[in-house]
């Protein structure tokens, strides 16, 4: 039923806003714990009860309230963050809008204890409802505490939509650690009643994340810092073999924010789109740093969204920066390891490919395996047990071959001990990256249809194709604008071309859309390629000599993502010595 038009209350606006803002308890400590940040406070501690619905109380050691401004921390759009319409294009601090405090008060009994370092005495404003109860002095050392008590006793029907205690403890934790990791030089602290559920001291990052991811993590990943177009891009990579069945061990921060943003998890997918075993998750810590005008973060309500100026530019950046770090982790590698620091093309002195053809063929063999290595040289003959000529003194990353096990595995002996290789998925790699650099390195070939596909789209898709029709090209897909609402695919690349064509188009219109780009066209193509080199790698019961045992070592060494196979399947492990010693209880 509608009526006249009339302006809602202050109650209904708070309880509006409130909706917006606290969803459950997680929500509060986020926006207490941010407030204490942005206060400057180094040392913060949550304390809750019933995973924050009897009680939330967040103390720290920041700056303080002035006992003049308590009163008006609760008023909705009151803030001491931005002052101008013109801050808002440069937001530096997590909170700017001037709604948490207000919000929370309006559905919980709230409590604010604050003292200045150069006042006094401290004072304590208590708030129900929305309602001011009490503004007195107070005895609180230098510093702000908050607490919040019964969460949704005025509005019992938000509480009904609350889960287990259980469930929002972990929401609860899941939101604090959020917050701590991006501050790894603050001393965090989160107990219920008298247990103590996280302790983190101050320390680095790599002190922060080991304490919150593990420490597993920190030597299962890989550290990445590039900078380029006025963007950073900091963290930890997890391993491709060293992923999760969910995505919950994804944290991305933009300029310190904890953001949950389409575009950025879209580019960390792209990046380990051919590296990551099927429906596994990759697990990574990263902070994207860049002027703050660049990024919009007054999106949504919990600042939990973010909007970037030149969306295709961070996308291509992350994309980018992530795939290369994931392309130069390989046996003996690390990540300060460059691309351009490599010669793909012809390996080293040293790092030999034999032809594998000089083995015994068997029957069956799918291909010519000399044409795939490129190697014509078959006068090369290894000396002293596998050394390779002109190779140095010391042991290559994957050490030498000593046996091959039922056909499938290679042993070899390398500094650290005992590697195990699966040859099929290593040579699957190693086929895989030498289609790929073919396919990449030269024009995509085209097959032009025999009968146009005429495409009925919006104008603002059509509008994107006519603009990025020269981008299409280069990746083989011929796609013209034929009226203000209407396309016509022309050719496809070959490798498509028995595919769904119109799919095909819509899914990339669909991609430009979204993030600005689309890999959509290589993804398919590289697809074909896996397919392709996995029946064409050597198989399983297949015997090797010696030579081409450490000729495919050779080759793993400078194989980019030879860590696993394209199905995400790891190609080799290392089993230390000690590892070893401790089977046999040697030294015990």
């Amino acid at each position: 039923m509608t009526g006249r038009i009339r302006p809602l209350s202050e109650f209904i606006a708070n309880q509006i806003a409130a909706g917006e803002v606290v969803e459950r308890p997680a929500s509060i400590v986020k926006e207490l714990v941010e407030n204490s940040l942005d206060a400057q406070a180094s040392s913060i501690r949550v304390d809750i009860e019933h995973a924050g619905v009897k009680r939330i109380r967040v103390r720290d050691d920041g700056l303080g309230i002035h006992a003049d401004d308590m009163a008006l921390a609760v008023a909705r759009h009151a803030t001491s963050k931005i002052a101008a319409a013109t801050d808002l294009g440069e937001i530096a601090t997590l909170g700017f809008r001037g709604e948490a405090l207000a919000s929370v008060a309006s559905v919980a009994r709230l409590a604010i204890t604050s003292r200045q370092k150069d006042a006094q005495n401290a004072w304590r404003l208590e708030v129900a409802g929305g309602d001011l109860l009490a503004h007195k002095p107070a005895a609180h050392p230098p510093g702000t505490t908050v607490e919040v008590t019964d969460l949704f006793y005025n509005t019992p029907a938000r509480r009904k939509f609350l889960k287990t205690e259980r469930t929002e403890s972990a929401h609860l934790q899941d939101a604090y650690r959020r917050v701590a990791l991006a501050n790894p030089s603050v001393a965090f602290e989160l107990t219920a009643g008298t247990r103590t559920l996280d302790h983190l001291s101050p320390g680095s990052s790599a002190d922060r994340v080991g304490a919150v991811f593990g420490e597993r993590f920190l030597t299962e990943s890989t550290v990445i810092d590039e900078s380029g177009g006025g963007m950073r891009l900091n963290g930890w990579i997890g391993l491709p073999t060293f992923s999760d069945s969910r995505a919950t061990r994804q944290r991305f921060f933009v300029n310190g924010r904890p953001v949950q943003d389409r575009l950025a998890a879209h580019a960390v997918r792209q990046a380990y789109r051919d590296v990551l075993f099927h429906g596994r998750h990759p697990v990574f810590v990263l902070f994207l740093t860049l002027d703050p005008s660049m990024v919009d973060v007054n999106v949504h309500p919990t600042k939990s969204e973010v909007r970037f100026r030149d969306s295709r530019d961070v996308h291509d950046f992350v994309f980018g920066k992530l795939s290369r770090a994931l392309r130069d982790v390989r046996p003996g590698a690390t990540a300060a390891v460059r691309a351009d620091d490599r010669s793909d093309a012809a390996p080293a002195e040293g790092q030999r490919t034999f032809p594998f053809e000089h083995g015994e063929r068997r029957q069956g063999d799918p291909l010519n395996l000399a044409q795939l290595f490129h190697d014509e040289d078959s006068g090369l003959e290894l000396r002293d047990g596998g050394q390779l000529p002109g190779s140095s003194t010391g042991t290559p990353p994957l050490g030498y071959a000593v046996a091959q096990i039922h056909g499938i595995y290679i042993l070899a002996e390398n500094e650290q001990g005992l590697v195990i290789v699966d040859m099929h998925a290593a040579h699957e790699r190693i086929t895989y990256e030498r289609l790929k650099t073919q396919l990449l390195g030269g024009a995509v070939d085209r097959q032009r249809l025999l009968v146009p596909l005429a495409l009925d789209v919006s104008t603002t898709e059509a509008d994107l194709i006519e603009a990025r029709s020269s981008e299409l090209e280069d990746l083989g897909l011929v796609m013209e604008r034929n009226g203000p609402a209407s396309l016509v695919v022309r050719e496809v690349p070959a490798l498509l071309f028995d595919t769904d064509i119109e799919q095909l188009a819509r899914d990339v219109l669909a991609d430009f859309a979204a993030f600005g780009t689309s890999d959509l066209l290589v993804e398919r193509q590289e697809r074909l390629l896996a397919g392709t080199a996995c029946h064409a790698s050597i198989r399983a019961n297949r015997r090797l000599s010696i030579p081409e045992m450490n000729a495919l070592l050779r080759d793993m060494e400078t194989t980019e993502n030879a860590g696993q196979c394209n199905h995400g399947r790891p190609t080799f492990v290392v089993q230390p010595l000690d590892a070893l010693d401790r089977l046999f209880l040697r030294g015990q």
